[in-house]
């Protein structure tokens, strides 16, 4: 029988005994794991139950200084033959990298859930770009408004690899709005604006890029006064903070915006 013991899931720890023991043709074994170790009376009662079994091998991927020192202490005293699979790797670590180790518990666990938290926060971002379906609203962290080009969806896609879920919506000139804007706090919307010379430029240069005439009303400088008006007039009957764009990276803007998310946070707890 093998225990394998572990402070957090346990996974590290059975795949290496998964891995050592395929060395073996025909190797007769059960594995039983243990999680979440968090105290020397669980983990006293499970070494009693490997010390009674026979043959039997405990393997740990435990961190926690005070459960180390009484595992080594209870192999000690009752020669059961056990494997540390992880703190003379950490020690060596310490001392070719000249640090100390945190020797916290489920570590790499959190680094994964926070990929794989940044992944859902991106495809959240594509999926619900540009106002694709405003039925994913009510689930975003945040949800930006704006007129075109006012840098909606890079500013979405930025929060999204920091693990924030956003929505944009382009606010559209006769167009009517998803009834789901205004059912969402004020404070999960951020409209964004811009100068009307700075969108003139750029609406002019994406006509370019994309081959089409520059005197569409698109690139308007008539036609972009009425489109901001018409903007920030939705924006304050929502109630949302409004941010010019204008003269801010996407960087610059996407700090402005945390610092609003925090702030929203601490009022709510």
């Amino acid at each position: 029988m093998i225990y394998v013991l572990s402070d957090s899931l346990g996974e590290t720890g059975e795949l290496v005994i998964r891995a050592a023991i395929s060395q073996f043709n025909n190797a007769e074994y059960e594995i039983k794991r243990y999680s979440h170790i968090q105290d020397k009376d669980t983990l006293g009662k499970i070494l009693n139950l490997a010390l009674i079994e026979e043959n039997s091998l405990v393997v740990y991927t435990l961190v926690n200084q005070e459960l180390l020192e009484y595992i080594k202490a209870y192999e000690s005293k009752t020669h059961i033959r056990t494997i540390d699979l992880i703190s003379p790797l950490i020690d060596i670590l310490s001392d070719k990298l000249g640090l100390n180790p945190k020797y916290e518990s489920g570590a790499i666990r959190r680094l994964d859930e926070e990929y794989f938290n940044r992944i859902e926060a991106i495809e959240f971002a594509v999926k619900y770009d540009d106002g694709k379906d405003p039925r994913g609203f009510k689930d975003a962290d945040l949800v930006i408004i704006g007129v075109s080009r006012t840098s909606k969806t890079p500013l979405s896609m930025y929060l999204a690899n920091k693990n924030i879920k956003v929505a944009n919506l382009p606010l559209v000139l006769n167009t009517n709005l998803p009834k789901e804007i205004f059912q969402i706090p004020s404070n999960r919307i951020i409209g964004l604006t811009n100068s009307p010379i700075k969108l003139n430029e750029i609406r002019e240069e994406r006509l370019k890029t994309l081959g089409l005439s520059n005197t569409s009303d698109y690139a308007s400088l008539e036609n972009i006064l009425e489109e901001l008006e018409y903007a920030d007039g939705i924006m304050k009957r929502i109630g949302c903070p409004i941010i010019d764009v204008s003269n801010k990276a996407i960087e610059e803007t996407s700090e402005i915006i945390i610092g609003l998310l925090d702030k929203n946070k601490t009022i709510i707890e």
